[in-house]
């Protein structure tokens, strides 16, 4: 099989990209039972079967979406009946259909959003065939049959207690809100007597669980673990580089978009820290230390100081007019890294995002700052000091702050990072 190793993605004009689909995508598909002529092929599937590179060139290089390369490009449509919803029930496949096609008419759904859509709805559709031995989801809702609502309601929630015992609160409350807007549909469109699903969410209080508290959301952080892998998952230069400057760094995603080499202070006079330089910060100082990461900074520079031209910007970008990647660049480049790196769908009820990875910066920083006013505690204790923060501030220069603090929070990314250097 062919991966991501073996095409230049980036190198390949459209023509080129359109011919090595039919050439090298399309006979894995057909390995894989698919008909490369109607069934699009999901971003997840291109990923696991080593096309990622595919999305990535057309995204950037090309402006524009798998979906618009499959329609436009290709000229392929998806037969969308073709579709495998788990039943064979004809009238209940005919409106899960009619549903999707009128939420892309009149909701203006795009394709990608669809596919999302059929997605979670099917998954509840196979968890009602398995749980109540029929794939007919209409009988029971029907406006003229004879079943009582009660056992319409008790047979779609026994689809979503099996749903419930495999998959993550958030991803069952993204399934519930696409099911309860399908039978809601149907209820309009006077095809259904009763939503079985409606106020599902108040019994199994999805929300609360997936933040594990009953009142307001949580913030979650990536731990060690996570950093871990995405770290070693990025095998270029910047990506790297973007890894150490948000988990080693805690820079904000934009941030990280816009570094520039004149910001980088990697050789300060007078043994100073390395560091991070901004004339204007939102909420923060003007300098950021670099504590660890320094490396992945000075190979970013090196292989970025090979080009023929350059312009400084550390994520570079030549039809940007600022000259460098955008924020949803970024965020789109964490995506994928996530992706590959294994990381969970959901932490703590959330999708990862590079949030996580600023708040696991702040939560280390946070257990150093304790480390550091217990080990000076003992100071305080001699000095007759009932505050660690009073020794701190008064007795220890700003250079044994610094050397703490470097040491502290080394061994805090040393555990995310692994045994590399600083």
């Amino acid at each position: 099989m062919s991966s991501d190793d073996d095409i230049s993605w980036t190198l390949l004009d459209l023509d080129e990209l359109i011919d090595t689909y039919w050439s090298t995508i399309a006979p894995v598909m057909r390995e894989d039972g698919l008909d490369p002529e109607a069934d699009r092929p999901t971003h997840s599937w291109l990923s696991a079967n080593g096309f990622r590179g595919l999305i990535y060139a057309l995204r950037e290089y090309h402006d524009r979406t798998f979906g618009e390369f499959w329609s436009d490009d290709l000229d392929l449509k998806q037969d969308a009946e073709r579709y495998d919803w788990g039943t064979s029930h004809e009238s209940t496949v005919d409106l899960l259909e009619a549903y999707i096609e009128s939420q892309r008419e009149r909701g203006e759904l795009s394709e990608s959003s669809a596919d999302t859509l059929r997605y979670r709805i099917a998954k509840y559709v196979r968890a009602y065939r398995d749980a109540n031995d029929s794939g007919d989801l209409l009988d029971p809702v029907s406006r003229d049959g004879d079943v009582p609502a009660y056992e319409a309601t008790d047979a779609a929630w026994a689809a979503f207690d099996r749903l419930d015992e495999a998959l993550a609160p958030r991803t069952m409350r993204r399934i519930h809100e696409a099911v309860d807007d399908w039978y809601a549909h149907l209820v309009r469109r006077k095809r259904a007597a009763v939503n079985p699903v409606a106020g599902l969410e108040d019994e199994y209080r999805w929300s609360r669980r997936a933040n594990g508290t009953d009142e307001s959301p949580s913030n979650p952080a990536l731990d060690p673990d996570h950093v871990r892998a995405l770290y070693e998952t990025a095998t270029s230069a910047g990506g790297r580089l973007l890894v150490v400057a948000l988990c080693g760094w805690g820079l904000r995603s934009g941030e990280v978009a816009a570094l520039h080499r004149s910001q980088l202070v990697l050789d300060p006079p007078d043994a100073d820290v390395p560091h991070v330089e901004f004339e204007e910060r939102k909420n923060g100082p003007g300098q950021v230390s670099i504590l660890f990461g320094r490396d992945a900074a000075v190979d970013r520079l090196a292989e970025l100081g090979e080009r023929d031209s350059w312009n400084g910007y550390l994520f570079p970008s030549a039809r940007s007019a600022s000259g460098h990647r955008t924020r949803q660049t970024i965020l789109s480049r964490f995506d994928d890294l996530a992706e590959r790196a294994g990381l969970p769908d959901d932490i703590a009820g959330t999708k990862p995002v590079p949030q996580m990875a600023r708040r696991f910066w702040y939560d280390a920083y946070s257990t150093t700052q304790e480390a550091i006013l217990e080990e000076v505690g003992e100071i305080a204790a001699e000095q007759g000091s009932a505050s660690a923060e009073v020794v701190l501030q008064e007795y220890l220069s700003p250079e044994r702050r610094r050397r703490l603090r470097r040491e502290y929070m080394r061994e805090r990314l040393e555990d995310a990072f692994g045994e590399v250097s600083t």
